[in-house]
């Protein structure tokens, strides 16, 4: 028996409801697709002094070049100035409200400094420091080795600033370093998906079900992202940057 109450609920779905009908065909083809999606969307917060200062670090966290991709060439930069920008940077989902204490190490972070803060505030203290210890240069424009002089100082606690944790800022940039090199690349890293073909993972394939009895051999499969994969990116179309 069909209440008066679900009639009208079901015409009124109905007259928000629509169809379309497509004949010869599915209105798809391969490699005509957009070029995948690199962020979630186009937001930044680092300016762009701080973002050279985040790309060098990255560089040096997971070195690479352009035969061995390492984060800057996967684009981890871009994904860390994209996760600033978004709830996550902003401590949206954190608990902000204190008492905050330095905790142990098994306690994780135990900052006052939401993400995007402890960026801000950090990569100006590592700047102050570079600027006084190598003759007035910031970081993105040392040589190598003491770029990793400084991050060396920093993960042993040799360097310290007086308002901010150098310790759990490095130990999260490198944790958003090795995130940008291994995320699907709709995040803005991960760039045709190089940290995916280093390790032989084959991506977000809706369907694995071909080879559940690979017995352990190497699937040299393409790598497919939740947007797609390189391959399908319309010619001439550059890969989305920041």
């Amino acid at each position: 028996m069909i209440t008066l109450a679900a009639a009208a609920a079901a015409t009124a779905w109905a007259g928000r409801a629509s169809a379309e009908t497509h004949r010869g065909g599915v209105p798809w083809s391969p490699s005509a697709d957009d070029a995948p999606f690199h962020g979630t969307r186009e937001a930044h917060f680092l300016t762009d002094a701080e973002f050279a200062v985040v790309d060098a670090m990255c560089a040096r966290i997971l070195p690479g070049d352009e035969n061995d991709p390492g984060a800057r060439e996967a684009g981890a930069a871009v994904f860390i100035d994209r996760q600033l920008a978004s709830p996550w940077g902003r401590g949206e989902l954190w608990y902000m409200q204190g008492p905050f204490s330095e905790g142990l190490p098994t306690q994780g972070y135990q900052a006052d400094f939401t993400p995007a803060a402890l960026y801000r505030a950090a990569i100006a203290a590592v700047e102050g420091h570079c600027a006084t210890a190598f003759d007035g240069r910031g970081f993105a424009d040392l040589a190598e080795d003491e770029q990793d002089q400084v991050l060396t100082a920093m993960d042993e606690e040799t360097l310290t600033f007086d308002h901010v944790p150098a310790k759990s800022f490095f130990d999260m940039m490198r944790e958003n370093t090795i995130e940008g090199f291994f995320c699907d690349p709709i995040y803005g890293g991960n760039a045709d998906m190089v940290g995916w073909r280093l390790v032989g993972f084959p991506g977000a394939r809706y369907d694995y079900r071909p080879w559940l009895d690979h017995g352990g051999r190497r699937l040299d499969l393409p790598p497919v992202g939740i947007a797609g994969r390189p391959a399908w990116r319309r010619a001439g179309t550059p890969a989305p940057r920041r």
